[in-house]
């Protein structure tokens, strides 16, 4: 859907300036995205938010010019999001000493009025170009640009982000209003060109680099734009930099000049590092990998205050779930197996006539280990506070969010469900959009006018993951509250207590050999 420019930006723009002088040839920005309150290493050593700064204090003792640039999806994805609602992340972000952010989708998951009250408390500068706040409560924290003076090289920044429709759950971005993201970047571009005389102009975005099957990437904001000199990128998880054969990090725009794109990926496994020199203005990106290290190196007193903190964690670990034979990585088809069947088999105990389920992949944040999981492991995997929903709809219509699927944001079904497709194929010339070949339920091909009745989350019923066929289908019941609390009471109190877990390696919906 096309959304078209506030006539006040431009008086909006004009209000945000703020400019930052330093002298130095040289400029380095660092930059993270998707850090997904991932506070603490992973289990490999690599990661950590008190490791992030030791890399970061580090570069900055040896650079006399930084900024400190975050790309949205600061919170969510463990347990310190879940116990303390951001407070942990936004206090560590200040200590780290971030200038510059910007709002990522998962910001809002606790809702538009949660997120400001956390953020009341960032010492950065908060950007949003393309989202007018003005009716939200988020109204007055923003700017849509801001500007920073090096060596005489006066550099523009400004931030887009993704429609929140199909990606943000209803009502959870209530008052923010989306603008149409390569109009605002060409007119944020332009004013700070031409009218501030910015020698560089910088998008920071949460858009996603070249995500198939969305109109706004990274890759075609660079190609539809005009003055935009860098991209630096969240959303889609991905590590675009120098170097890398399977991602183009330079795009020419439409006067031919190159744009470059960057993006760390995610959970602060990496630091990125862009070299700018402030004569040729030229641009070089780098990675830093965050592992151990940067360890002996660490902030004590930091250390020292997250340690309460760390302690509720440890106890949700040490609650045990159930017994798992052997390791589930987080993108397997075991885990997926795993999941669509409990949500199937608990629908089909509380409604019944249950024909498949079907879950995001998405919505899957992390594997479980092989033996003990505790139930600190169940919510960190789940940990968005989805429900499981049935749904009635008409074979045509579920046909039609199998289309969807088949872009491969949406790939684990019950054991009911059999399906082909031909995946997706992002490049720099274009995407080609995935398509389903075969679809069988219950072994027999999908009847379009038949009514199916399947479970799934009530993000993916909402239309989320762009799922808006599933919006077409009837609305039956609800099972059970959280999806994750739901898993951790039936092996810990209920049915499943003392259960061994089976295991589907099956692929059940998968790519068309």
């Amino acid at each position: 859907m096309n959304r078209f420019l506030s006539p006040a930006i431009a008086l909006m723009l004009a209000a945000a300036s703020a400019v930052t002088p330093a002298n130095a040839d040289r400029l380095v920005i660092m930059h993270t995205n998707d850090t997904h309150s991932h506070i603490d290493p992973e289990s490999g050593g690599v990661g950590g938010i008190l490791q992030r700064k030791a890399a970061i204090d580090s570069i900055r003792l040896a650079e006399p010019n930084t900024l400190l640039i975050d790309a949205g999806d600061f919170v969510q994805g463990s347990l310190y999001f879940y116990l303390y609602g951001g407070k942990v992340e936004q206090q560590l972000m200040n200590d780290l000493g971030y200038d510059i952010r910007i709002l990522g989708n998962h910001e809002f998951d606790i809702t538009a009025d949660s997120i400001a009250k956390v953020l009341n408390g960032s010492k950065a500068e908060l950007l949003a170009t393309n989202y007018d706040l003005s009716r939200s409560a988020l109204d007055g924290m923003f700017k849509p640009v801001t500007i920073k003076e090096f060596d005489g090289k006066r550099i523009g920044f400004f931030a887009i982000n993704l429609d929140p429709e199909g990606m943000i759950a209803p009502g959870k971005a209530d008052g923010v209003k989306y603008l149409d993201g390569i109009q605002a970047a060409n007119a944020a571009a332009w004013w700070l060109r031409n009218i501030k005389h910015c020698d560089m102009v910088v998008a920071v975005t949460h858009i996603g680099y070249n995500t198939a099957g969305a109109d706004l990437t990274d890759m075609t904001l660079a190609g539809n734009s005009r003055n935009i000199d860098l991209i630096i990128g969240g959303h889609s998880h991905d590590v675009v930099q120098p170097g890398m054969d399977d991602k183009q990090f330079k795009v020419r725009d439409l006067d031919g000049k190159d744009v470059v794109i960057v993006q760390t990926g995610k959970y602060g496994r990496a630091l990125g590092k862009i070299d700018i020199d402030l004569d040729s203005l030229s641009i070089s990106p780098s990675l830093v990998t965050i592992d151990s290290r940067f360890d002996n190196r660490t902030d004590k007193a930091l250390a020292q205050w997250l340690q309460p903190y760390r302690q509720g964690l440890d106890s949700l670990y040490r609650q045990k779930v159930f017994a798992a034979p052997e390791e589930m990585p987080q993108d397997s088809r075991k885990l997926k197996n795993f999941l669509s069947d409990f949500m199937f088999d608990r629908a089909e105990e509380s409604v019944g006539g249950i024909d498949l389920a079907i879950m995001n992949d998405g919505g899957i944040r992390r594997g479980l280990p092989a033996g003990n999981v505790g139930k600190g492991y169940i919510l960190e995997m789940l940990p968005f506070g989805n429900s499981t929903v049935v749904l009635d709809i008409k074979g045509s219509d579920l046909a039609d969010a199998f289309d969807v699927m088949a872009q491969g944001r949406v790939t684990a079904v019950s054991r009911q469900a059999d399906v082909e497709y031909i995946p997706a194929v992002k490049s720099e010339n274009g995407n080609t959009p995935g398509k389903i070949t075969s679809i069988k339920i219950n072994g027999k091909p999908i009847d379009p006018d038949r009514t199916y009745r399947i479970a799934t989350i009530d993000y993916l019923a909402d239309g989320g993951d762009y799922m808006t066929p599933l919006l077409r289908g009837t609305r039956i019941a609800k099972v059970g509250t959280d999806l994750a609390e739901d898993i951790a009471d039936y092996y810990m109190h209920g049915k499943g207590r003392g259960k061994k877990i089976k295991l589907d390696d099956t692929g059940r919906f998968r790519p068309k050999s």
